[in-house]
């Protein structure tokens, strides 16, 4: 699929992905009223309503962690501590993230504390559409992220939706950019450790040696007699009478 549009939709992806984003914004932003609604009507049925009130809490602050994610002037803290949710990825994370949030919010309205009696009709219906609206958009986030990506290209949802029909051409030259500074600073290369290991073991298995001039076999068997000693006939047995 992405082979077939990629060049006719590259330069409309910048306008479909972007006006997405921003449903993806107001999705989020009508998660965190939904939870700031169920946290304020919240009953106290028993003592288990405070760990209620901590789910509506990380669920408001999952949403703004996103909302930070869609904006374009944290890219380089979630490009460095967060990548899949950084300007290199795809959409899959952020698509299914407000799947699971927009089914956490739409559970919540089987509870009879927050039915549609037990609210007032205006909130309700903000948690139903807070719910149903972050379906919507992880779902088309999901698709998104498919059809707008040039796998032959290497280039992802994000990326075209930044730089729109020129992404190729971007993310190439960011790229040869990237390897020339390696290049510089000697990143690219890896030392080479096999020579050097291999020489240092045959010098630590090697003696050093000094090779003289050849010694002729009569110097060798009076060098050999120099060394014998005579043995002491004062201390043979025989000598001595005990034989």
């Amino acid at each position: 699929m992405a082979g077939l549009f990629k060049g006719s939709l590259a330069g409309p992806g910048y306008v479909i992905l972007n006006i997405l984003r921003v449903v993806n914004i107001i999705a989020l932003l009508d998660i965190i009223a939904a939870s700031v609604v169920m946290i304020v009507k919240i009953k106290l049925n028993n003592a288990f309503f405070f760990f209620e009130s901590v789910s509506h809490v990380v669920t408001a602050s999952v949403s703004i962690f996103l909302i930070f994610s869609e904006l374009p002037m944290f890219q380089n803290f979630f490009s460095r501590f967060w990548p899949q949710l950084g300007p290199e990825s795809g959409l899959i994370v952020l698509s299914l993230a407000m799947i699971v949030l927009g089914c956490s919010v739409l559970g919540y309205l089987n509870n009879e504390s927050y039915s549609e009696k037990a609210l007032d009709t205006p909130f309700w219906r903000i948690i139903a559409s807070a719910g149903f609206l972050s379906m919507t958009a992880g779902i088309l986030n999901f698709f998104a992220s498919f059809i707008f990506a040039d796998s032959e290209n290497n280039l992802t949802a994000r990326q075209v939706r930044s730089y729109g029909a020129v992404a190729d051409k971007v993310v190439e030259r960011k790229s040869s950019h990237r390897s020339f500074q390696l290049s510089r600073n000697g990143g690219d290369t890896l030392p080479s450790y096999r020579s050097s290991t291999r020489t240092s073991y045959r010098n630590s298995k090697r003696f050093p040696l000094k090779i003289s001039s050849p010694i002729s076999p009569v110097e060798m068997r009076t060098a050999s007699e120099a060394h014998v000693m005579t043995p002491k006939l004062a201390h043979h047995p025989a000598l001595k009478g005990e034989v």
